[in-house]
């Protein structure tokens, strides 16, 4: 009740209180909101410098092509060789850039353009025509078997024991086949005459790259090889037991285990053991 006659500025207790408490209300609402604003700043700021973090530091095809690239010398300067994934190759030499069997998976962007593209067969994980189309520019030029030219048409064919030139390289391709291996006991996963392995020569140094085959004589009876790149893996190729049989056979300086996915490379380095042949293995298949 409000006292007697004291109408002119008079005022409720109880609202006064209710005024106080509102604008306590307000304030803790006010400073709640600034939590939940700092917080979800605080956040995106985290998410920020996780993606920046990602960026920088995760693997990136053009970072896995740095580590794993290897130079050899020669007497008309410096070639490298680097993994792709699989059999997909990356040679440069001379100011010019050669790729041998770009297919899928294999990530071909920001790598540079193609002066040639060697295949090796028709299968998808040596042709691949969309693969192809990533590398190639208006000047590329294509080798290939003539089993793979069918297809790939742009290609100039290159047939078993045939040699080329080409901006200083000699390119002799060797046969690629099966001796036992195939869907059935009638047919063979490669046929002899159909694929081609590759001699690559350049400034006197020999880099052999076997294509899809087994051990068979062609590559047995190779000479003065300096780096061999080897294919393994069941059940289309041979075996690594097989493998190291077939190198120490034509006895590179260097051999490099490639396309072998699935197979046990402890079990190829330990055949060659004690035979003076270099062993160095690669990541052909990042993740």
């Amino acid at each position: 009740m409000k006292p007697l006659g004291s109408d002119w500025g008079y005022r409720d207790p109880s609202t006064a209180r209710d005024r106080l408490s509102g604008a306590h209300a307000s304030l803790r609402m006010t400073v709640k909101i600034m939590k939940i604003d700092a917080r979800f700043r605080t956040r995106v700021i985290l998410i920020g410098v996780c993606a920046v973090f990602v960026f920088l530091f995760a693997p990136s095809p053009l970072a896995h092509a740095a580590a794993e690239m290897q130079v050899f010398s020669t007497s008309a300067g410096p070639v490298k060789i680097t993994p792709i994934y699989h059999a997909s190759t990356l040679i440069e030499a001379g100011g010019k850039t050669i790729y041998l069997d770009p297919a899928k998976p294999a990530k071909l962007s920001g790598l540079p353009k193609a002066d040639l593209i060697l295949i090796t067969d028709i299968h998808g994980d040596h042709m691949d025509p969309e693969s192809i189309k990533e590398v190639i520019k208006a000047e590329t030029e294509i080798l290939a078997p003539p089993a793979v030219v069918v297809t790939v048409t742009t290609a100039k064919p290159i047939a078993n024991g045939e040699t080329k030139n080409w901006q200083g390289w000699t390119i002799e391709a060797i046969p690629a086949y099966n001796l036992k291996r195939g869907p059935s006991p009638e047919k063979l996963f490669h046929d002899k005459g159909r694929g081609n392995g590759y001699v690559l020569t350049y400034g006197g140094k020999r880099f052999y790259f076997s294509g899809d085959t087994e051990g068979v004589p062609e590559m047995r009876a190779l000479k003065n090889i300096d780096v061999a790149f080897v294919c393994m893996n069941l059940p289309y190729t041979m075996p690594p037991e097989e493998a190291a049989d077939a190198v120490k056979a034509f006895h590179p300086k260097v051999v490099i285990p490639y396309h072998y996915h699935g197979s046990d490379l402890a079990v190829f380095q330990k055949g060659l053991e004690g035979t003076g042949i270099e062993v160095r293995l690669l990541e052909w298949y990042p993740k």
